[in-house]
């Protein structure tokens, strides 16, 4: 049988469980953020006080990422979709690590957590991007109309 097919496509490969997976625990965060004072959100940030607009801010930050983890999930074809999910996961990363290490309001220890999945899904991204026709174009390749 020839791979690459229209079926091929409805089918949910390995990465895009992967990204479920990843929506599904950025959702729980975003929970907590939105309706725990006492929560994993207050407790990632542990060296500052959680204030409520400040829950509620990372709380919509995290949501818009756990969006963008779903659509890719399900169009790991659509090259500006799995652009901006990669691109979520490295400003996350970004930002996380310099609360870390700049500001000193997130401790490594809970860092370590979203080191471990925003790592291994940029990783997995960038390995399986030529599988789903995001990689370079060979020299003199012309697009069809």
């Amino acid at each position: 049988m020839a791979s690459g097919g229209a079926s091929d496509k409805c089918s949910v490969p390995a990465l895009g469980w992967w990204l479920i997976a990843v929506g599904a625990f950025r959702s729980a965060f975003t929970w907590s953020c939105f309706f725990g004072s006492a929560s994993f959100c207050s407790a990632t940030f542990s060296e500052i006080p959680m204030t409520g607009v400040h829950g509620r801010t990372v709380a919509v930050w995290t949501l818009l990422s756990c969006t963008l983890c779903f659509l890719c999930a399900f169009n790991l074809y659509n090259k500006a979709i799995y652009t901006a999910t990669f691109l979520s996961f490295v400003y996350a990363i970004s930002y996380l690590g310099v609360e870390c290490l700049v500001y000193h309001t997130i401790r490594v220890t809970s860092l370590s957590t979203f080191i471990f999945i925003a790592g291994t899904s940029m990783v997995w991204m960038l390995l399986q991007r030529n599988s789903y026709g995001h990689g370079p174009r060979p020299r003199g390749a012309t697009k069809q109309p």
